[in-house]
């Protein structure tokens, strides 16, 4: 279903990354310990484009193990060589798209998600400014996508549907750029975002002050234990 019309607020770059370095220095994010599942991290990156925010995505290729043609964050799970999770995120965004480490101004981190794949994923976000290339791993990536901030501070490119998971019924985001989609996990990591930073949620319910959440972490861990 898409929901009504919402008058955007604009940005600029300078104005998006400052706020999301407000909010996020003072956000206490909520992190995930669950047995047995595999930490990963993706890293939410702001580029400039003729002095506005955009957004970088992936579109992973056919040939990687999961989510196979899906559009994503650059991330992946952590590899026994990374000190932490921001290094997975700054590591993996290097080996997708060559963005290198130092290129990237860390702003702050987000809540953990537990995916229904069994991830749970730390976010990050973060900015470049300065000039860089490109360099696709053509392996996991198809494409990449830099989606204007913009898209997602208005809801007329955004709908929910109702998705049945091994028994269980969620709502699942889903945003809707040029002839590209961006869903599942992704798209509920960045609702989050922008609902954290921004104060803007084009779903009915705010999720992250909706029971859902809580709701939707409390069924992944039923389903595993009855594995």
């Amino acid at each position: 279903m898409h929901v009504a019309n919402h008058k955007m607020t604009e940005y600029n770059f300078q104005q998006a990354v400052e706020r999301t370095r407000k909010v996020l220095d003072k956000y206490d994010p909520r992190q995930l310990s669950v047995h047995s599942v595999l930490p990963a991290a993706v890293m939410i990156l702001f580029v400039e484009r003729r002095d506005f925010p955009h957004l970088i995505f992936t579109k992973r290729t056919d040939t990687v193990e999961t989510h196979k043609g899906q559009i994503s964050f650059p991330g992946g799970v952590k590899d026994l060589q990374d000190e932490n999770l921001l290094d997975t995120a700054t590591r993996e965004t290097f080996e997708e798209v060559g963005i290198q480490p130092e290129r990237i101004n860390i702003l702050g981190q987000l809540d953990d998600f537990f995916t229904v794949t069994d991830f749970v994923v730390t976010p990050f976000a973060g900015y470049i400014d300065t000039e860089f290339q490109y360099k696709i791993n053509t392996r996991e990536v198809a494409q990449i996508l830099e989606v204007p901030l913009s898209v997602f501070l208005q809801d007329n490119d955004f709908e929910i549907k109702k998705w049945e998971h091994q028994g269980a019924t969620y709502d699942v985001f889903f945003y809707h750029y040029q002839n590209q989609i961006i869903w599942g996990a992704t798209a509920y990591i960045l609702n989050r975002f922008i609902d954290t930073v921004f104060g803007y949620n084009p779903a009915p319910h705010a999720v992250i002050r909706d029971p859902r959440n809580d709701h939707y972490l409390r069924e992944n861990l039923n389903r595993r234990s009855n594995k």
